[in-house]
């Protein structure tokens, strides 16, 4: 039976509307694209694995890790053997402080744009009196496992992926400052560099650097999705690697779990320390070693980690 042709033209406009909407939202979805996967979970045990590695190369080393002395450079050989393996491009730089040779680890993972490129570093040495465990072996050995996370997944980021791993930042990020004074136009290129000094402290607080915004967000975002309490991140302003970063205009952020700053009244007045929060007694001290580490903060900083390294670089 043929209809009217009000009807069929009824029909007709109602189909227009559908294949209209049809098209708009695949559009829509085609210009969207995949939601960014999510970051898996990072191994705790492989972390405190590394940890016990840098341990061990101390004491075979004269009990430390630090600047001009072999346990440093034992510790870039370790960590760059891992990534070597893992397929990064790595890069040792050199630079001459107080008459000893420092070495800065960079390691780059291959795609993604090189205008817009993600950093998270750590400095790899130690004070002269012990094996620097929680400072700063915790942020090297965390952002080393994120690192082979990125490579175990083959991840394929939008923005650019770099690690890098800071030699003889106890005598005031020399290392770091080598670095951004040697970029040039390539400083434009950074979009954002993430610090981690000491993300395992014991009676660990979960502070979050405050500098960017945008940085910030990400990583209160992810805590506060697991209920976890953060402090906004005044006590190491100036005293880290990002500073070298900060001042050269690139936008920072990080994570830190605690130290004791108070040790004595010139530390706490050139540091910020605050009296009552001895977050890590161990701090810059001998028995900062591998018993040296609050597991949970440490598990929870390096999965902190491998979330913002996936979200920024997506």
């Amino acid at each position: 039976m043929s209809r009217s042709p009000r009807i069929r033209r009824a029909s007709l406009a109602a189909g227009t509307v559908a294949a209209v909407a049809a098209t708009l939202l695949t559009a829509a979805g085609a210009h969207a694209g995949p939601a960014p996967a999510a970051a898996p979970d990072i191994d705790v045990k492989a972390v405190q694995a590394d940890l016990d590695q840098l341990q061990s190369i101390a004491d075979a080393n004269g009990g430390n890790r630090a600047h001009g002395q072999p346990g440093h450079k034992a510790s870039v050989d370790f960590i760059k053997g891992k990534l070597d393996q893992a397929g990064f491009t790595t890069q040792v730089q050199e630079f001459d402080n107080n008459g000893a040779k420092g070495y800065n680890l960079i390691a780059d993972w291959k795609g993604g744009d090189e205008n817009k490129t993600v950093m998270a570093g750590a400095h790899v040495d130690s004070v002269d009196s012990g094996p620097g465990i929680n400072d700063n072996g915790s942020g090297s050995a965390g952002i080393l496992e994120v690192a082979l996370a990125v490579a175990k997944a083959d991840l394929k980021p939008a923005k650019h992926l770099r690690f890098a791993w800071w030699g003889d930042e106890e005598d005031g990020m020399v290392g770091s400052q080598h670095y951004v004074s040697g970029l040039g136009a390539e400083k434009s290129k950074i979009d954002s560099y993430l610090n981690f000094d000491m993300i395992g402290s014991p009676n660990p607080g979960y502070f979050v650097y405050d500098d960017d915004t945008r940085l910030e967000k990400v990583f209160k975002d992810w805590y506060a999705a697991k209920n976890i309490a953060t402090e906004i991140e005044t006590e190491g302003d100036g005293r880290s690697d990002h500073a070298s970063f900060k001042d050269a205009g690139i936008p920072v952020g990080g994570l830190f779990s605690g130290a004791d700053y108070t040790k004595t009244p010139e530390q706490a007045k050139n540091w910020g320390g605050e009296a009552g929060k001895p977050f890590d007694p161990c701090y810059h001290q001998s028995c900062d070693t591998a018993k040296n580490i609050d597991e949970k903060a440490l598990d929870t900083n390096t999965d902190a980690i491998a979330h913002a390294v996936w979200e920024l670089s997506s």
